[in-house]
């Protein structure tokens, strides 16, 4: 049981903050359904990130690119269903914010009205401030998304750490006091250098969630099957594997495949 959920009913993004505010640490996983989103509430999870990332691991699209808004409301209605505690947030997909605001702002409505999250996550910092703060003049509490940003894969080429340079460096922080000043209750900061997220975790009151940025900020997030292993064929630098569940899935299938060929299963118990 992690100690947040021993001190709170139910996560906030104050409690978020107070988290923060306390140096206690925040734990994030993505969750995509109902049967995995109540497995981790019932754990102690503080924040259910429901990602584009289920258009990787969900749907096997080579990016999130392709993953639309009816997807992620799909999505999200399913983990809100098995959710008690944790805070629900739901990433704003490709095409659906950027560049106007209306539609960002249409967008997230249709994700809180329709799934019954508790925010949406952006991605971008001055490019998109005009979509941010309409969404958040609504109400809607934003998440904002640093560093490696995978919605904008064709335009960096490349998945490979960001910010490296002063000049990108310096940009991710501007970025990160706007958001913050506009009305991000936190921030994701993906595949970047650890003392540069120490600098933007030191620089803002509002929590840092990290993915590959050093264990320097406030809380991290991983996406749930690649921390779970069944996924295998993606293992970056940054993921801590805790279990292998390909193995065991493939091993329970296997023996399963075993007993009915054997006329094993069912048995007489298992019978009527």
């Amino acid at each position: 049981m992690s100690t947040a959920k021993g001190k709170f009913k139910k996560i906030t993004t104050h409690k978020l903050r107070e988290m923060k505010a306390a140096g206690e640490k925040i734990a994030m996983l993505t969750a995509y359904d109902y049967s995995m989103a109540k497995i981790l509430d019932g754990a102690g999870i503080d924040v259910l990130l429901v990602g584009d990332s289920a258009s990787n691991v969900m749907a096997g699209n080579e990016t999130t690119v392709p993953i639309t808004l009816d997807h992620m409301i799909w999505h999200a209605t399913s983990v809100v269903k098995g959710v008690d505690r944790a805070l629900i947030v739901v990433d704003v997909p490709f095409g659906s914010y950027q560049g106007n605001s209306s539609e960002a702002l249409r967008s997230s409505i249709r994700i809180m009205k329709e799934s019954g999250a508790h925010a949406v996550k952006m991605e971008g910092g001055v490019e998109v401030k005009e979509s941010i703060t309409r969404v958040l003049t609504a109400g809607i509490p934003v998440m904002g998304h640093l560093g490696l940003t995978p919605q904008s894969i064709y335009k960096f080429g490349t998945y490979t750490v960001r910010a490296k340079d002063e000049q990108e460096a310096e940009k991710l922080l501007e970025d990160a006091k706007l958001l913050e000043e506009i009305g991000c209750f936190s921030i994701v900061l993906e595949k970047i250098p650890a003392d540069l997220a120490k600098r933007v975790a030191e620089a803002v009151d509002i929590p840092i969630i990290g993915i590959g940025a050093g264990p320097h900020v406030d809380g991290q997030v991983l996406v749930v099957h690649d921390m779970l292993g069944i996924t295998q064929d993606f293992k970056p630098r940054f993921l801590r594997q805790y279990a292998d569940l390909n193995k065991t899935i493939s091993d329970a299938v296997g023996a399963y495949i075993k007993d009915i060929k054997a006329e094993d299963f069912p048995n007489t118990e298992e019978s009527y």
